[in-house]
């Protein structure tokens, strides 16, 4: 693909170290990175009005094609007026084509050279999806930016089952591309996912292959799949580097805190997670102000009485609006409206974490922002992928 028909532009504007501050643009709608993706697996943040995501600072949402293909079905997106429509939403949309979420239903799918035929989770029909069917998908749901079908193991697993994986990869990337280029409409546009574990030759190789074949952007998949976090962390810093510059890099189904800034810091533009809504639906919220500040458990009987906000330096509705007392009682007593204000208030926490990343990048000062936000590993919860 030559850089005048590439349908996502990515504009860098700045760096400090490996991090980097840019605009990402398709079909005219932009994102400023570093930026936090909230999902929508099934075409909706669970319990979140779209219009409360875009004031909380979210530009761009995921989708999973996958789940979205099992029910209602792309082609009844399709008929109701395409994703952005479904969604109710005007901002960027991405929908992951689903390959870690088949291959983590290995009990219920079987594996063969052209993709994965599986039984829906919901009512055990069987489904199909390949690198050509995932595409077709994707086009019938007109997201902004599709991702290829991929092959995503689980982490530890067997050297060989990490090259198999990587060579799958390539190969149904290679696949999607000709079908996306023969089929594509109105510039959406298509991300590669390198795999290979924590296998440093076999993520250069799946990278050389993927960049090779010149896709719109790239992610790194395969990742925060069972790994040590220290392992996690470890290899942004060693597999940031092997993506392309003037492309925006994604860095798949990593949501706390302190992984998105130790992302950030190794060159790493995008993050998408489950995990600050789905821990706010559970009484896990983030917080800078409070003791032990990185997380609290809201649903901790200390919080019963607390007249003050969860966070006073925090702008969100929960916080603004409401004490910690009040939130912990909607929420331990089941009210949605406290799993809305709390999912809202890790939202706003994450938005405004890559902003202030962003703005220090721009700024030179991100070693000094790394320092004063960083919240202690001990209080994070893993980073999660959805099933």
């Amino acid at each position: 693909m030559t850089e005048r028909s590439r349908a996502a532009q990515f504009t860098l504007h700045g760096t400090c170290g490996s991090a980097r501050a840019g605009v990402l643009t398709v079909r005219g709608r932009t994102l400023d990175t570093p930026a936090f993706l909230p999902v929508g697996t099934y075409g909706a943040v669970k319990g979140v009005p779209p219009s409360m995501l875009a004031e909380q600072g979210a530009g761009m949402l995921l989708a999973n094609a996958c789940h979205l293909h099992d029910r209602p079905g792309a082609d009844v997106v399709a008929g109701l007026g395409g994703l952005h429509r479904f969604m109710n939403w005007n901002g960027l949309l991405l929908t992951d084509s689903g390959g870690f979420q088949v291959f983590s239903l290995l009990d219920i799918s079987r594996l063969d050279e052209d993709g994965v035929t599986f039984r829906s989770p919901v009512d055990g029909r069987p489904l199909r999806l390949g690198p050509q069917e995932a595409v077709d998908v994707q086009l019938l749901l007109d997201s902004d930016i599709a991702m290829v079908f991929d092959d995503c193991p689980p982490l530890p697993c067997e050297h060989s089952r990490l090259v198999q994986s990587v060579e799958r990869t390539t190969r149904w990337a290679t696949i999607a591309q000709a079908a996306h280029r023969e089929r594509s409409a109105a510039g959406q546009a298509l991300f590669a996912i390198v795999q290979g574990g924590l296998d440093d030759a076999l993520r250069a190789t799946s990278a050389r292959e993927l960049v090779a074949l010149d896709f719109d952007g790239y992610a790194l998949g395969g990742l925060s799949v069972g790994e040590e976090n220290s392992d996690l962390r470890a290899a942004m810093t060693r597999y940031a580097p092997l993506l392309p510059e003037d492309r925006v890099r994604y860095l798949m189904g990593v949501g706390t805190p302190g992984d998105v800034l130790a992302a950030i810091a190794s060159g790493i533009d995008m993050f998408d997670c489950v995990l600050p809504t789905r821990n706010a639906r559970h009484g896990t919220l983030f917080t800078r102000s409070r003791e032990g500040s990185g997380s609290i458990n809201l649903r901790n009987q200390r919080w019963r009485n607390e007249r003050r906000p969860l966070d006073p330096d925090c702008d969100c509705p929960a916080c603004r609006d409401w004490s910690a007392g009040t939130l912990r009682h909607l929420l331990t007593n089941g009210d949605p409206l406290g799993s809305l204000l709390c999912s809202l208030h890790n939202l706003r926490f994450m938005h405004r974490l890559v902003a202030a990343a962003r703005a220090a990048i721009l700024a030179g000062t991100l070693p000094e922002l790394l320092a004063e936000w960083a919240p202690p590993d001990a209080a994070e919860s893993p980073s999660a992928r959805p099933v």
